[in-house]
C-alpha cells in the first residue's frame, strides 16, 4: 500500500490514527534532533508518517524439538506501535533474525543460523554465520507485536544450561517521504531452561565505536550494535575466497591497523570479500589515535563494557598476532624465537602491566614513548604579558616547571617557542620566536623581536610550544631519546580592547579526541586547537615549503584544511600539503569514519550554521577554482569541490558580500543543519 501526503486519510484510517495517537499530537518535544530529517517535518506529518524505528526483543524459547521463536515489537521512537506490513502505518519493516549460542566451555558465540558461501575465485566452500533463511513465519499477537518463528531449529545437542542469544536487524522504508531507510538492532539474551544469565560478551560497548563511527553502519548501514555483529563475528566464520578470518577480534585489529600491519607493509593487501563479491581492501586505512592506544576501544572507566580489560587479562595468539601479523607462533620467529601452540601460557608473560614500561607486559608492550610515565613532564603558564599597544614590542611572561613541580630553565629546553598573532577576530598575521633567551628566576620574560602592526587593533593572542629531549631506559638496550613535549597554552591581550577577547570557540578539543584520543602534531609541538588556529589562519599556505614546480601553494587556513582532509578519498581529486622538511602529505585517501553530514560531530555552538560572525577574511586558495574564498564560502567549498558548487558560491557573491544566508541561513529552507540532516 502507497502512502502520499498528499493523499486525503480514508474517514476511518484517519479517525484511528487521531485516535491512537492522541500522545503524539499534543506531545510538545520532538523525539528528533535538528540533526534528523525528521525534525523538519510538520507535526501533522509526523504524527502520519511516525518516522523512525525501535525494534525489541520482548521474550524467547526453544522447545523440545528445537523450535526456536521469538516475540518482539516495532515501534516508533516515541513508543507507539508501527505495522510490520506497512498497511496501517507507512513503511514495511524488514527484520533479518540470528540465534548463537555462548558455548559453556567457550567464550565466543556460534551461530545455528548458517549458510554455505562458495568462492567462485578459490572453490573452496566456507560454513558462515548469517541470517535464519529460507524466513521463518510471522504472526501478530497485539498492535504492534509479533511472535517469529525460525526455519532454522537448534540441534538435538543442544545445551539448555548455556546463554543463548536472539539478534534482530530490521529495517523500515520510508523513501517516500525522503527519510530513506531507518534501521534498528537488538539483542536478546536468555538460557533455555528458565536460568537467568551468568555468561555473557561484551568487550567493547558500541558507544565506543561511535566515538568515530557516528553512528556504527556496516552492511549498508543495517548493522548498528557491537552485540549483534559478534553473533555472527566469530571464530565459525571466515572468507573462502581470501581465507581470512572475520572473527571479531582478529578482523577489527587488523582493520584499525590497516597500512600499519606488517603484513602490509611487506606488500601484501588486506582484503575480505564480502556479500555479491564486494572486495574491501583495508590496506589504506590509518586509525586516527596512536594504534598502541588500546584504551580508544578498550575503554575504561565509567564507560567501560564488563570486559574491557579482557585485553589485559587474556591474551591470546589470534588477538595478538591480528597486529602482529608478522609473529610465527608455530616456529618463533617473531616472537623471541618461542613457539607457543596454545594460548595457555601467554599470560605469563604477557602480565597486564609489569615494572618498566617498555617489558613484555601489555602496557608496558603498548607504551608511547613521548607519553611514557617516566617522562618528567613539561608544564607552563603565561602569566603576563605588557607593552601590548599599536607599534610595541610586546613582553611575555611565563614559567615553566615539570610535573613534580621542579623548575625547568628555558635553556634547558630543547625548543622553545612564543607565537603570537592577530586579532582574535580572524587571525591574519603571526609571527614564531625562540624564546630560550628569556631572562629571570622562575619566571621568565621574554620581548618580542617583532613588533605590533602600528595599526593593530582588537584582541591579541600569544601561544607556549616546545619540548625538551629526555632519555629514556639510560644504559640498556632500549635506551631512546624522547620529547617530552608541553601542552599548549594560548593567553590572550587587548591591544585597543580594554578587556582580551578570546577568539571564538568554532570546535571544542574535546571533539577532536573523540576519535584522535590525544591531538599532537609537528612533533607534538601542537596539541592544542586554540593554539594551532594562530598559524592556520586565512591567509596562510604552503607556499614556504611546497617546490616551485608543485606550485600554487595549497592553503593550510584550519577551516578550509580541517574541511579538507577529512573529506579525504570523497573529495574525488588529489589533495596534499607540503609541511617541514618539504614533505608532500597526502590526504586524498583519508577515509573518515564517521558521517560528513553531522556537522555537530565536531563543531561546537553551531558555528557551522549561517550567517557567520562578522569581520571575518576571506582565505587564499589559490589552487581552487576560486583563488580568494570569502568566508562561508571558503568551508562549504573545502567539502562541496565541484565545478557547479564553485560556480554556485560565486554567482551568489557580490561587492555587498555573500548572500547564502538568504537560503541557508538557520531558518532558511535549506539551512546548513537541515540539507546535511540524516535519515536517523
Amino acid at each position: 500500500m502507497m502512502h502520499s501526503l498528499r493523499a486525503k486519510i480514508p474517514f476511518l484510517a484517519g479517525l484511528a490514527v487521531l485516535i491512537g495517537l492522541g500522545a503524539a499530537v499534543t506531545e510538545r518535544k520532538s523525539p528528533f534532533s535538528p540533526h534528523q530529517k525528521a525534525f523538519y517535518m510538520t507535526p501533522e506529518q509526523v504524527n502520519f508518517v511516525r518516522p523512525g524505528l525501535v525494534t525489541k526483543i520482548l521474550t524467547a524459547s526453544i522447545d523440545a524439538d528445537g523450535r526456536i521463536q521469538v516475540r518482539f515489537k516495532l515501534t516508533d521512537p516515541r513508543g507507539l506501535a508501527l505495522d510490520r506490513l506497512g498497511v496501517s502505518t507507512p513503511g514495511v519493516v524488514g527484520t533479518s533474525w540470528i540465534a548463537a549460542v555462548i558455548p559453556n566451555n567457550g567464550t565466543q558465540y556460534t551461530s545455528y543460523t548458517t549458510r554455505v558461501n562458495t568462492s567462485p575465485i578459490t572453490r573452496q566452500s566456507a560454513t558462515q554465520a548469517a541470517a535464519d533463511a529460507p524466513a521463518g513465519t510471522y504472526q501478530q499477537v497485539a498492535d504492534g507485536e509479533y511472535t517469529y518463528t525460525f526455519t532454522t531449529r537448534a540441534p538435538a545437542t543442544i545445551d539448555r544450561t548455556a546463554t543463548h542469544s536472539i539478534g534482530v536487524y530490521s529495517n523500515r522504508n520510508l523513501t517516500e517521504f525522503d527519510l530513506g531507510t531507518q534501521y534498528s538492532n537488538d539483542v536478546f539474551n536468555f538460557v533455555p531452561n528458565g536460568s537467568p544469565v551468568q555468561k555473557v560478551r561484551a568487550v567493547v560497548k558500541t558507544e565506543s565505536c561511535n566515538r568515530c563511527h557516528d553512528p556504527l553502519g556496516l552492511h549498508g548501514g543495517s548493522r548498528q550494535k557491537v552485540e549483534l555483529c559478534i553473533l555472527c563475528h566469530q571464530p565459525q566464520t571466515s572468507d573462502p575466497d581470501t581465507g581470512n578470518t572475520v572473527d571479531m577480534p582478529v578482523m577489527i585489529h587488523k582493520i584499525h591497523r590497516g597500512e600499519d600491519l606488517p603484513s602490509v607493509v611487506a606488500g601484501k593487501p588486506y582484503v575480505i570479500i564480502g556479500n555479491n563479491q564486494a572486495v574491501h581492501d583495508y590496506s589504506h586505512i590509518v586509525f586516527p589515535a596512536d594504534v598502541r592506544r588500546c584504551e580508544v576501544c578498550h575503554e575504561q572507566g565509567r564507560t567501560a563494557a564488563p570486559q574491557a580489560t579482557n585485553y589485559l587479562t587474556k591474551p591470546s595468539r589470534a588477538v595478538c598476532g591480528a597486529c602482529h601479523d608478522d609473529v610465527n607462533f608455530a616456529t618463533g620467529a617473531g616472537h623471541v624465537d618461542l613457539p607457543q601452540v596454545s594460548d595457555n601460557q601467554c599470560a605469563n608473560c604477557h602480565t597486564p602491566e609489569g615494572e618498566l614500561e617498555f617489558d613484555a607486559s601489555i602496557k608496558g608492550a603498548h607504551t608511547i614513548p613521548t607519553h611514557s610515565k617516566s617522562l618528567p613532564g613539561t608544564i607552563w603558564d603565561i602569566t603576563r604579558v605588557t607593552d601590548t599597544g599599536p607599534g610595541q614590542k610586546p613582553t611575555v611572561q611565563f614559567t615553566i616547571k615539570d610535573k613534580n613541580n621542579v623548575p625547568i630553565t628555558p635553556t634547558q629546553m630543547t625548543r622553545l617557542a612564543l607565537v603570537m598573532g592577530g586579532s582574535t577576530v580572524d587571525y591574519e598575521t603571526y609571527g614564531s620566536e625562540d624564546a630560550r633567551t628569556a631572562t629571570g628566576a622562575g619566571t621568565y620574560s621574554y620581548t618580542f623581536q617583532r613588533a605590533l602592526p602600528a595599526d593593530a587593533t582588537g584582541t591579541w593572542a600569544v601561544g607556549i610550544e616546545g619540548y625538551r629531549n629526555v632519555t629514556l631506559l639510560p644504559g640498556t638496550k632500549k635506551e631512546m631519546v624522547v620529547r617530552d613535549a608541553g601542552i599548549n597554552k594560548v593567553a590572550y591581550f587587548g591591544v585597543t580592547d580594554a578587556t582580551p577577547v578570546p577568539r571564538r570557540a568554532a570546535v571544542a578539543q574535546a571533539s577532536c579526541h573523540k576519535c584522535h584520543d590525544f591531538l599532537e602534531l609537528h612533533g607534538g609541538n601542537r596539541n592544542q586547537v586554540e593554539h594551532c588556529l594562530i598559524c592556520h589562519n586565512p591567509n596562510e599556505t604552503d607556499a614556504a615549503r611546497r617546490p616551485a614546480a608543485q606550485n600554487p601553494a595549497e592553503s593550510v587556513h584550519f577551516k578550509t584544511m580541517i574541511h579538507k582532509i577529512h573529506t579525504g578519498e570523497e573529495l574525488g581529486q588529489k589533495f596534499s600539503i607540503y609541511g617541514f622538511g618539504g614533505t608532500a602529505i597526502e590526504f586524498g585517501e583519508v577515509l573518515y569514519p564517521g558521517d560528513r553530514r553531522n556537522c555537530a560531530a565536531c563543531h561546537v555552538n553551531n558555528s557551522e550554521r549561517v550567517p557567520l560572525p562578522e569581520g571575518l577574511l576571506p582565505s587564499k586558495s589559490a589552487r581552487d577554482l576560486l583563488e580568494v574564498k570569502e568566508p562561508i564560502t571558503a568551508a562549504c567549498l573545502s567539502c562541496h569541490v565541484s565545478r557547479s558548487a564553485h560556480s554556485h558560491a560565486l554567482s551568489n557573491t557580490t561587492r555587498l558580500g555573500e548572500a547564502c544566508e538568504a537560503c541557508h541561513g538557520t531558518n532558511a529552507e535549506f539551512s546548513v543543519t537541515r540539507v546535511h540532516a540524516r535519515n536517523q
